[in-house]
């Protein structure tokens, strides 16, 4: 992109699948990399079933090669297709586009073995739009001793510039994951902090669920939850994870926690439990943050869930409200910061810092896949 473009104001795309399964999101951003962002159109493309179960089928990596590599064609087409999507909303020529952000799907994260597996093939998605592709972000992290997520945290950081501190944004997607944003005081120095970890489970439990016991795919606005009564017994059961004594940075896997305790419950009882779960889990990385949150934005599918976020208030205790409540977009907001790391990866720029991954040093990343 070059230096003497550092500090432009750059068009970009940002795409994201994430582990929820739900389709692909796509959002227009300006942005110089740096704090200066502007955000623009938005689309979601959703998978269609038989995708998505293929997909599903892929994750943890248990299907063969062939089966991968034809699943990670179609998700790649599917991706071109929600950028088509969103060109057309935005009444824009993909000529004014300079560049993709392209996370793909995440089927494996094992960082603690070096490994972390997104799918997606960037140079298709560049020759079928006409548009340079940035894809590939985690993987220099986690080959430098990171743990390749949470990479949204300094996309965070540059939005909430001008709130007060300290503040976290809890982002409830298939994993949850929180960014703790503290005054330039809290540390001694002029640079504000950011600390960034998965807190536990997100939705994915909750999904999973639900699709075996009713055939949805989610627990729409947790009317489901609401029907049911938390065993806590389940409860401690699954809190007894050797996860939540780790100290942060830390990051999980979809499906890092295993849902036997909640095996025997009715279909309302289990999803009040895993309910219950996600919040505890939460409420139980405050301790791990240097001060206390005095405000919780929250971002992701979760907060439609008014199960989730009435148990979060109670349990937090300070306001915790939908990003939405700002005017930033948590339906956008993933993919938008995809797109910002686009631009930070071709200008050298960190993608993630050892209080957000636990890498060793502020590093950059990103695969670079120029258009034909």
């Amino acid at each position: 992109m070059g230096e003497e473009r550092s500090m432009a104001m750059v068009t970009t795309i940002g795409l994201m699948s994430g582990t929820s399964l739900d389709g692909v999101d796509a959002a227009l951003v300006r942005t110089d990399g740096r704090d200066r962002v502007e955000t623009g159109a938005f689309v979601t493309l959703p998978y269609d079933d038989a995708l998505r179960d293929r997909l599903r089928a892929c994750l943890g990596g248990r299907a063969d090669g062939a089966a991968v590599a034809a699943v990670e064609r179609d998700l790649t087409d599917a991706h071109v297709g929600a950028v088509a999507a969103l060109l057309a909303k935005a009444g824009l020529d993909s000529s004014r586009v300079d560049l993709i952000g392209f996370h793909g799907h995440t089927l494996l994260h094992a960082p603690d073995q070096r490994r972390t597996w997104q799918i997606g093939d960037g140079a298709r998605l560049a020759a079928h739009t006409g548009i340079s592709v940035v894809g590939d972000f985690r993987s220099a992290d986690v080959a430098a001793g990171g743990q390749g997520a949470p990479l949204v945290p300094l996309y965070h950081r540059a939005l909430a510039a001008p709130l007060a501190r300290p503040l976290a944004v809890l982002n409830i997607g298939g994993v949850a994951n929180v960014t703790w944003l503290g005054a330039a005081s809290d540390r001694g120095s002029d640079d504000p902090p950011v600390i960034a970890f998965d807190t536990g489970p997100g939705n994915a439990l909750i999904d999973d669920w639900l699709w075996r016991h009713t055939g949805q795919r989610y627990d729409d606005g947790g009317a489901l939850a609401e029907q049911g009564r938390v065993d806590e017994a389940a409860l401690a059961a699954l809190l007894n994870h050797a996860y939540f004594a780790r100290p942060a940075p830390k990051s999980l896997d979809r499906d890092a926690f295993n849902p036997a305790p909640v095996a025997a419950l009715s279909p309302e009882d289990g999803a009040a439990t895993l309910a219950a779960f996600t919040v505890a889990a939460v409420a139980a990385a405050v301790p791990l943050l240097p001060v206390a949150p005095i405000r919780w934005l929250v971002t992701g599918g979760g907060r439609f869930n008014r199960v989730l976020m009435a148990g979060l208030r109670a349990a937090l205790g300070v306001p915790v409200e939908p990003v939405d409540w700002l005017g930033w977009s948590g339906d956008a907001l993933e993919a938008q910061a995809f797109g910002y790391l686009a631009v930070r990866s071709r200008l050298g720029l960190p993608l993630s810092l050892p209080t957000t991954t636990g890498v060793s040093g502020p590093i950059s990343g990103g695969q670079f896949y120029e258009r034909p």
